[in-house]
C-alpha cells in the first residue's frame, strides 16, 4: 500500500473510532498547531477571512482577524473529524443532529416535480453532512471531487463518500456529461464552486474583489432546466450541524448561452457571498482566492 493512503487510511480509522467529541476536540488542536506553523495557509487564511469580515469598505481590526483565523483553523480540524465519523454514524442520528433551517421547501417542491436540483456550495462546515442528509430524505446526491494521488487514495475517499450516500464522479473530461444525465433524471447535483480549480471559470464580483468561479452550475441549470439554489451547511451549535438554502435562481434564458451562464454565476457569487459572512470562521479555504 502507497505510504500516502496508508497514513490517510490510519487517520481516518482512528478518527472514526475515538470517542465521541474527543475525536473532535483532538483534530481542532491539531489543525491550530498546523495553523500556527504554516505561515503561507495561514497568510491566505487570513486574506480571506478579512474578505469576508469586511464588506463596503469595513476595516478588520488586526486583533479581530487574528481570533477568526484562529477559529477558522480549529473549525477546519472539526470538519475532517466530524466527516471522519459519518460513516459509521446511523441514519437516525443524522437525522437527528442535522436541520435545514431555510429553505428546504425549494428542494421537495423541485422533487415533487421531478425537476433536477443543482446545489451550489461553498467550503463552509461539513457539506458531507448535508449530502449524507439528503440522501435520508430520498434526494441522493452526486458530486464530483479533484482526482488525487495515487489513485487508491482517491479510490478510499470515492468509498467513504459514497457508504454516506453521496455519489462521487471524478473531475475529468467525462464529469460534465454524467452531472447532465444526472439532472436529466430528476436527481441532485452538489457543486462547491467558491474555488476555481480547474482556472478555467467566469470572472464575478465576489467580497469586493474580481475572482473566477466555475461556470458549471449555471451551465448544468440552464442546459436542462434544473433548479438551481445554493446552499451551505455550518456545523453547530454543539454537534448539530445547521443548513440554509437560497431560493432558487432564475434559469429563464434572456439572450445566448454565454450571457446567460454569466450573469447566472455572478448571482450564483453573490449568494455564496451572503452564505459565507454568516460563518466566516467556517470558510476552509486555505487557498489563495484574492490578492494578498
Amino acid at each position: 500500500m502507497n505510504a500516502r493512503v496508508a497514513v490517510f487510511k490510519s487517520i481516518g480509522a482512528i478518527l472514526e473510532r475515538l470517542p465521541e467529541r474527543f475525536d473532535v476536540a483532538l483534530a481542532r488542536r491539531i489543525a491550530l498547531v498546523f495553523g500556527r506553523r504554516s505561515n503561507t495557509a495561514r497568510a491566505n487564511l487570513r486574506t480571506n477571512v478579512v474578505h469576508a469580515l469586511g464588506g463596503d469598505g469595513l476595516e478588520v481590526e488586526a486583533a479581530l482577524a487574528d481570533r477568526f483565523v484562529e477559529r477558522g483553523f480549529a473549525s477546519y480540524g472539526q470538519y475532517w473529524a466530524e466527516g471522519a465519523k459519518l460513516p459509521g454514524l446511523r441514519s437516525s442520528t443524522i437525522t437527528d443532529r442535522f436541520k435545514i433551517g431555510e429553505g428546504l421547501e425549494y428542494l421537495l417542491d423541485a422533487k415533487a416535480r421531478g425537476k433536477g436540483i443543482v446545489i451550489a456550495l461553498p467550503h463552509i462546515g461539513s457539506w458531507e453532512w448535508g449530502g449524507s442528509f439528503l440522501a435520508t430524505l430520498d434526494l441522493g446526491m452526486t458530486a464530483v471531487a479533484e482526482a488525487l494521488e495515487p489513485p487508491e487514495l482517491f479510490a478510499w475517499f470515492k468509498e467513504k463518500r459514497e457508504s454516506i450516500g453521496i455519489k462521487i464522479e471524478p473531475l475529468d473530461a467525462h464529469a460534465g456529461a454524467v452531472l447532465l444525465g444526472v439532472l436529466r433524471d430528476g436527481g441532485v447535483v452538489g457543486l462547491l464552486c467558491d474555488r476555481d480549480l480547474q482556472d478555467n471559470g467566469l470572472e464575478v464580483d465576489f467580497m469586493g474583489e474580481r475572482v473566477t468561479i466555475p461556470a458549471g452550475p449555471a451551465t448544468l441549470a440552464l442546459r436542462t432546466g434544473a433548479v438551481l439554489v445554493c446552499a451551505a451547511c455550518y456545523s453547530g451549535p454543539g454537534r448539530d450541524h445547521f443548513a440554509v438554502i437560497t431560493p432558487p435562481l432564475s434559469i429563464e434564458r434572456t439572450g445566448r448561452l454565454r450571457e446567460d451562464v454569466a450573469r447566472l454565476t455572478q448571482l450564483i457569487a453573490t449568494d455564496l457571498e451572503g452564505l459565507i459572512r454568516r460563518a466566516p470562521e467556517q470558510w476552509h479555504v486555505l487557498q489563495p482566492r484574492f490578492e494578498a
